[in-house]
């Protein structure tokens, strides 16, 4: 969602590079973002303070020559380092005792910027401009056929997938099970496309091996990726499948950016908050009166908002996003 800021940027002032601060596992994914000219790694983990971290990053960043910051995160901790830095404008929403640290201080207005994109969009003109608004770029993560063939190679993937129709399943959200279609749904549609002659592939990190597992026990056959790949080669195997479907996750947004289609199932989260940005995607929500809970697991314990979206009813969707059915093949 953060690409759609740099895209903003690039359009409102082509001649200004644009660098980056953030954490060292973002880098494949920044490297794939032609807007980014160089990312700073800050070696923080979530929830760390790691002011001695912070303070030695904003010195070495005295020397950047930099005119301005943008500070996404509402913490106080966030605009350390562009002040620090003595970066002369630091632009970013209120937050938590940040007076002084943020000296382009911007009301968020939840009403007219409700999804994340748009807020971190609106963020993008001058102090002068702050009320123009402006329509978000859709993000789009570069991908060449060669890095795609290299992933499959360095993942033992058999070379004809890239002429094989490939349906990918991101059956993982780290949030909580209250994101997660369930994995016998996820078994039920991968058995119905293996049966059609196409490849599945199983997308997610080892925290997900679990649910991969069941969905493979499941449904023989499926390639199961969860925990073995690198981000880099995620976002080329994502970019190369003919359709994706994901609950609503980091990879779903990846998946998403790499124009490849995707269909992507709601239940607790909001789709309006945070919707794939892809004119190739479609959500599935059915949008029940519990529902956004914005819960990691169901406080009703019945799940409904997931359960109630069958198997078919996703299938019928990726045919709609991709333009073939399972059966065509």
């Amino acid at each position: 969602m953060a690409q759609s800021l740099f895209m903003a940027l690039r359009q409102q002032s082509p001649q200004h590079p644009i660098d980056v601060i953030a954490p060292a596992w973002s880098s494949p994914l920044i490297e794939r973002m032609p807007e980014v000219r160089h990312l700073h790694e800050l070696a923080v983990g979530h929830g760390e303070a790691g002011l001695r971290k912070r303070i030695s990053l904003g010195r070495a960043l005295r020397q950047g020559g930099y005119d301005r910051a943008i500070v996404l995160p509402r913490s106080a901790k966030a605009a350390l380092v562009p002040w620090i830095a003595k970066i002369p404008v630091r632009t970013g929403y209120r937050g938590e005792y940040r007076y002084g640290l943020i000296n382009d201080r911007r009301k968020l207005d939840r009403a007219q910027h409700y999804r994340t994109v748009d807020r971190f969009v609106a963020l993008a003109p001058l102090r002068k401009d702050a009320n123009r608004s402006i329509e978000p770029p859709t993000p789009k993560l570069s991908s060449t056929s060669n890095q795609q063939m290299a992933a499959m190679a360095e993942l033992a993937l058999d070379p004809s997938s890239h002429a094989t129709p490939t349906l990918g399943l991101c059956p993982g959200a780290e949030y909580g099970p209250a994101k997660r279609w369930p994995p016998e749904y996820f078994s039920a549609l991968a058995r119905e496309y293996l049966n059609a002659g196409w490849a599945v592939w199983l997308f997610g990190s080892a925290k997900d091996a679990g649910i991969t597992r069941s969905i493979r026990e499941q449904a023989p056959g499926v390639v199961d990726l969860a925990g073995r790949t690198q981000l880099a080669q995620a976002i080329d195997l994502l970019a190369a499948c003919q359709g994706v479907v994901s609950n609503d996750s980091g990879l779903m947004h990846i998946a998403a950016a790499t124009a490849t289609p995707v269909v992507a199932v709601y239940g607790s989260s909001d789709p309006q908050y945070t919707p794939p940005l892809s004119n190739n995607a479609q959500v599935i929500y059915h949008d029940l009166s519990c529902s956004p809970c914005f819960a990691r697991t169901c406080p009703l314990g019945h799940l409904n908002c997931l359960r109630g979206i069958t198997p078919s009813e996703v299938s019928a969707a990726v045919s709609a996003a991709t333009g073939e059915t399972a059966k065509d093949n």
